[in-house]
């Protein structure tokens, strides 16, 4: 049976893969998901001192308690900022990670924090200067407030959301700890072994198949290893929340993804 661990992004928590979680279990897999501490149900356990090895120590946790023998193919799937610790936790774990997959995420580099690659790597200025604007609007210092309604339609990429579906967004959404995305990501090249799929959110969306390979025949350093027969790609032609808005398509292709399937990028 293939498991599914679902890590959330920024703001909210398990709750998002709610109908996702339903259709990979209709399918015959299993899913389980993620609510990183200080976040979701578990804001309540926030504090300073939550940060990204905190968030790694949780999916790790999860991972060893995944009873293997029911589940040999364990998919763990890093949305948005949960890639952070889905690839510190795969780095640490590797013999019980079958597929990386990173859904409408950035790419995490040993060394770096969420916002150092927003700082050095983000093209787009208004979303750069919003993303670094966090740590200037954490309260106490640590505690980054959910973004109010008018700032989710502004900046949350919503696309394919229906109202019902903002309104849940909005009264779940829970405050984000500045910790996770400050601490730097320390990784020892184990989870770049991986068999990895990428899904790229296509409606609004800054990035696609067909500008990573253009990515790949400039040479650039940072995606040439994803050239490999075991790396694939996938569109959904949704906004940044498609376990809400298209959640049975994200779950065909997350099982698809399972089974090796995607689009594979070629040296050009």
């Amino acid at each position: 049976m293939t498991t599914f661990v679902l890590v959330s992004g920024g703001y909210t928590g398990g709750w998002i893969w709610r109908d996702v979680a339903a259709a990979l279990r209709a399918a015959g897999a299993d899913a389980h998901p993620v609510t990183l501490t200080g976040t979701g149900e578990r804001r309540h356990l926030a504090g300073p001192g939550t940060d990204l090895e905190t968030h790694i120590e949780d999916l790790t946790q999860v991972l060893d308690h995944l009873d293997v023998t029911a589940a040999p193919d364990v998919v763990l799937v890093g949305y948005c900022y949960g890639i952070y610790p889905a690839v510190g936790a795969a780095d640490r774990r590797a013999d019980r990670v079958a597929r990386l997959v990173y859904l409408d995420s950035p790419m995490p580099q040993d060394g770096y924090s969420m916002l150092d690659q927003v700082r050095e790597q983000m093209a787009d200025e208004a979303t750069r200067g919003r993303m670094l604007s966090q740590e200037e609007r954490a309260e106490d210092g640590w505690r980054i407030p959910v973004p109010t309604l008018e700032e989710w339609k502004e900046w949350g990429n919503l696309a394919g959301v229906t109202p019902e579906g903002l309104e849940r967004i909005a009264r779940l959404a829970s405050p984000q700890p500045l910790g996770p995305l400050n601490q730097k990501l320390r990784l020892s090249g184990a989870a770049s072994a991986l068999p990895t799929t990428g899904i790229f959110c296509t409606d609004g969306g800054s990035m696609s198949i067909s500008a990573l390979e253009a990515l790949v025949a400039s040479g650039l350093p940072l995606v040439q290893g994803l050239v490999r027969p075991d790396t694939g790609f996938f569109e959904i032609a949704t906004g940044h929340w498609p376990m809400i808005s298209t959640p049975d398509e994200l779950a065909d292709v997350l099982l698809k993804s399972a089974q090796g399937e995607g689009h594979r990028l070629t040296q050009g």
